[in-house]
């Protein structure tokens, strides 16, 4: 009889820990990080000869190596792993498949004017009912890169992205444009790996 209430009281406390572990698993924040052009598309050229592409990659990866290290990971999905073109449509239909909780869109900038510099943050010009929360999280973002990293806070802006656009059908969505290839100083400032690093841990503190 003993060894019955054992077993049973095992199997109880074992029921009440996969509880447990799928509350867990079910409030773990699932974040699609749409890593920006690749492939034949190098996306902006910075004047140092810096490609777009591989910024954003080198970004996106050291993202994953702080969830790695992270004590509480999040549920993180690239939408390129490596040099691969993959189209706009597919990007955003990843974000629906998977669910996610947020679709973060990385790019740099680039401007004809090689003065204008900072870093912009867009929301899609249109309203769905994630409209709040990508704006809300837009700003967080924002207020977190300026201050960290001390570049030009350019604000908020909205604008008709098809990533943003059909992405925020099922999620939030933000796209964040970190800084100007174009701009000597900021195209030597993403040429550097601690900077690199710098620019995930803002992003990466910014999805907890």
């Amino acid at each position: 009889m003993k060894n019955l209430f054992k077993n049973v009281s095992f199997v109880i406390l074992l029921f009440k820990m996969c509880i447990v572990f799928g509350q867990e698993i079910a409030t773990q924040k699932r974040i699609v990080i749409d890593v920006g052009h690749g492939g034949k598309d190098s996306g902006a050229i910075g004047i140092n000869g810096i490609q777009e592409k591989d910024a954003v990659l080198e970004i996106a990866n050291e993202i994953l190596k702080l969830n790695e290290q992270s004590e509480k990971p999040l549920d993180i999905y690239l939408t390129r792993y490596s040099d691969t073109l993959i189209s706009l449509s597919d990007r955003t239909k990843l974000a629906k498949a998977l669910n996610a909780d947020l679709f973060v869109s990385l790019h740099c900038n680039h401007s004809d004017n090689p003065k204008a510099r900072g870093i912009e943050v867009y929301v899609a010009d249109a309203d769905s009912k994630y409209s709040g929360d990508s704006t809300w999280f837009a700003y967080q973002a924002q207020v977190a890169l300026n201050k960290n990293l001390g570049l030009k806070n350019r604000g908020v802006k909205f604008a008709n992205f098809q990533v943003l656009r059909e992405a925020g059908g099922y999620c939030p969505a933000v796209l964040l444009e970190l800084g100007f290839l174009s701009n000597k100083d900021e195209a030597q400032y993403l040429g550097v790996k601690e900077n690199i690093v710098g620019i995930a841990i803002s992003i990466f503190n910014g999805l907890q």
